[in-house]
């Protein structure tokens, strides 16, 4: 199921009475594209319409969702929060190694400076090396 369709079926959960036009116009779809869609949903089992019984307009249609379709959003909701997390994970990891050896760094210096100090028998050496570290 692509992305449109997913929309689509996430709008009609939603709000099963929105006629073809407040659906195209709702998604930024062309009226034929969200009349395309309505119908694959509709032959693909995902929704069912029904014609409303009491109403002035006689062709308004009200769209239910079918098992299938609430089962398929959901397994379409999951696998994106699953990528989500995925993504999550790995950008957390690397933050954490950029984090981490931006700090080892400075680090790194200082512990260099300090091995020089206690190394070095010049007086004048270590005040300078301890004002850098300062």
């Amino acid at each position: 199921m692509d992305e449109t369709h997913f929309k689509t079926l996430r709008e009609l959960a939603k709000d099963g009475t929105l006629s073809q036009r407040e659906l195209s116009k709702k998604m930024g779809l062309s009226l034929g594209r969200a009349n395309f869609v309505v119908n694959a949903l509709l032959s693909k089992g995902y929704i069912k319409a029904q014609r409303f019984k009491n109403s002035k307009n006689k062709i308004a249609y009200r769209y239910i969702l079918t098992p299938k379709g609430i089962s398929t959003k959901i397994a379409q909701t999951y696998d994106f929060l699953q990528r989500k997390t995925d993504e999550f994970d790995r950008l957390k990891d690397q933050f954490l190694r950029v984090v981490a050896h931006e700090l080892k760094t400075p680090v790194a210096i200082m512990k260099g400076y300090a091995q020089l100090l206690l190394r070095s028998p010049d007086e004048a050496a270590s005040r300078r090396m301890l004002e850098k570290i300062d």
